[in-house]
């Protein structure tokens, strides 16, 4: 619920009236596909159709993630929404990225996701929550980090997150699992885990394009 806020709060905030407006329904919006990924999780979509390639939570859950934003990137309707946002506002949604590997570690405890998708592993992530705090308050409201520094913060966060999410899918039950077969990860396919590639990860990827994306047209913040 906390990345659902995150949203919330940047839209609320924006400058643009209608962009303020359309809150309330984003925010519907995004508690259906919540509630959607909810359903289809607890029904065994994802874990009952292991042997299917792709995988249902790729057909189901994050290629329609991938053609949303896409469409909210490159189409004039959605980059105008999108300019509307605060990048200081929308960067809070890192944050959580703390208590996501807190909560990846007790799975691992429970093994139902291998260690190597912890920080005790290959898992660096939790380092970008645990600065996004400090780039939030000097980057972005005190500006005396460099828009270099910003931009390659940006940028390492967002290959951290593509990494752990090759990770995840390598080691997940699928027929091209390639790493962790004595502990897969079983874990994003059962609620309300499933959430965190359908819903957070997305987010906080498309968070991170939309900072590059202005920090490179401007040469000051």
């Amino acid at each position: 619920m906390y990345t659902a806020g995150v949203v919330f709060f940047a839209i609320r905030k924006s400058t643009d009236s209608k962009v303020r407006k359309s809150a309330t329904k984003v925010m519907l919006i995004l508690f259906a596909w919540l509630l959607f990924q909810g359903v289809v999780t607890e029904q065994g979509v994802y874990s009952d159709t292991l042997e299917m390639l792709p995988p249902m939570i790729f057909l189901l859950g994050i290629l329609p993630c991938i053609v949303f934003f896409s469409w909210l990137f490159l189409s004039p309707t959605g980059k105008s929404f999108l300019r509307a946002l605060s990048v200081s506002h929308l960067s809070f949604v890192h944050i959580v990225r703390i208590p996501v590997e807190f909560v990846l570690l007790w799975l691992c405890l429970h093994g139902v996701i291998p260690v190597l998708m912890t920080f005790e592993g290959w898992n660096f992530d939790i380092l970008m929550g645990l600065s996004a705090p400090l780039i939030l308050y000097y980057g972005y409201y005190k500006n005396r980090v460099s828009k270099t520094l910003l931009l390659a913060w940006n940028v390492i966060g967002m290959l951290m997150l593509a990494f752990i999410f090759i990770i995840a899918v390598m080691s997940a039950p699928f027929p091209l699992q390639q790493l962790a077969f004595d502990e897969p990860n079983i874990a994003l396919l059962a609620f309300p885990y499933s959430w965190l590639p359908t819903f957070i990860v997305p987010i906080a990827f498309a968070t991170h394009i939309k900072a590059i994306t202005e920090l490179r047209k401007k040469s000051t913040l």
